[in-house]
């Protein structure tokens, strides 16, 4: 899929940014803190995914303005699609998200429709940050493959919101400890969905991930991705996803149920899992070098992309936040040879660190405007 125009306006600092895509590398050129990642932000809050960057959706408005506006229109491997994000803040609704013009209660759609990978500095942490964060990339990456996964996942969220409050109106003596069995038998359908869903998908991942981390260092080292469940051992998911894993699951939330009323909170389950990330063989997380930990992370979001393309008719889109001018030539073009059939869209404050091969389409930033170059913006890079 490709990104064929784009127009934003009143995001963070971005004004009257209108441009047409080039279908295969977009190069945005400008200093610090002039918009480049917010317009990269701008196209992604399209995806139906939160911020990249942990932004609030109150923040997305500047705080002098009053209306941000992102649009874009998608070409898929079947039709161009519109979807279009607007904020007021005066408004008595202040958010109007549509696609193909049609409004949408939420962004739920938009995860169906538009595909995108974006590769940042901070991607590190899936590394090297908590467990959490290694959940919630696998669980995106997988998502983007199988959307049915997010609906498992928000049933989850819910169901662990409501197990929480019942537990600490059970410590409180406000509420009935036999409740608790209702939500029980209902996570552990869900949660044994989802153990199953991350456990096939990280081992294809795994196997991704493997080759092109020996191809990154020479074959002189070796990336391996072990899912650890909190609930199910490595042999377990031999056996298929039904009644036997439910009551498995159902299980070990029950054994946890006295020290989560004393502590009001779900000690078990889906999310207390961690996906185990090692380079020959110790923990990357605890024992990788600065450099073996960035390759690693890269070579993560890489083989997101790779799956997802093996996977679908249409290739995601690429988003690389100044990340191409940290990379040695090589890396350059080790990452360039898996995107290469892909739209990019790619941030940086020096163009010149680019490969020179890399030619596309150039759009200047300075203080959140396009800026003409040889009162041309869509000058091609020679």
């Amino acid at each position: 899929m490709i990104i064929t125009c784009a127009d934003i306006d009143g995001f963070k600092n971005l004004k009257d940014i209108s441009f047409v895509p080039d279908p295969k590398y977009n190069i945005i050129v400008g200093a610090n803190a002039q918009g480049k990642t917010n317009l990269l932000e701008a196209m992604w809050i399209l995806s139906g995914c939160k911020s990249f960057r942990g932004s609030k959706e109150k923040d997305y408005i500047c705080l002098e303005g009053d209306r941000m506006v992102s649009k874009i229109k998608l070409l898929d491997s079947i039709r161009e699609q519109k979807i279009s994000f607007e904020m007021t803040k005066s408004a008595s609704i202040p958010k109007n998200i549509s696609l193909n013009d049609v409004k949408q209660k939420g962004t739920r759609a938009l995860f169906d429709v538009f595909k995108c990978i974006a590769f940042i500095p901070d991607d590190v942490d899936i590394i090297k940050g908590s467990p959490e964060k290694r959940r919630n990339f696998i669980d995106m990456a997988a998502s983007q493959l199988n959307p049915v996964f997010v609906m498992h996942l928000n049933k989850n969220n819910a169901i662990m919101n409501q197990r929480n409050a019942l537990l600490k109106g059970i410590m409180q003596g406000s509420t009935d400890k036999s409740i608790l069995e209702i939500w029980d038998r209902q996570a552990s359908k869900e949660g044994a969905v989802i153990s199953y869903m991350r456990h096939e998908y990280i081992q294809k991942f795994n196997e991704i991930c493997g080759r092109l981390y020996r191809t990154i260092s020479g074959g002189t080292e070796e990336l391996e991705l072990e899912y650890r469940s909190n609930v199910f051992k490595p042999n377990d998911f031999e056996n298929p996803c039904g009644e036997e894993a439910y009551e498995q699951y159902y299980k070990k939330l029950s054994e946890a149920a006295d020290y989560d009323i004393k502590t009001g909170s779900t000690h078990a389950g889906v999310n207390r899992d961690e996906i185990l990330i090692k380079i020959n063989g110790v923990s990357a997380k605890d024992y990788g070098s600065q450099g073996q930990i960035k390759s690693a992370a890269l070579v993560m979001k890489l083989a997101q992309a790779e799956i997802y393309m093996q996977r679908s008719k249409d290739a995601p889109v690429i988003f690389l936040d100044d990340v191409m001018g940290e990379l040695d030539e090589n890396r350059q073009r080790f990452v360039f040879d898996i995107i290469k059939d892909m739209q990019v869209f790619i941030t940086t404050p020096n163009e010149n660190a680019l490969l020179p091969e890399i030619k596309g389409k150039v759009l200047h930033i300075s203080d959140g405007r396009a800026v003409k170059e040889e009162d041309d913006v869509s000058a091609h890079r020679e």
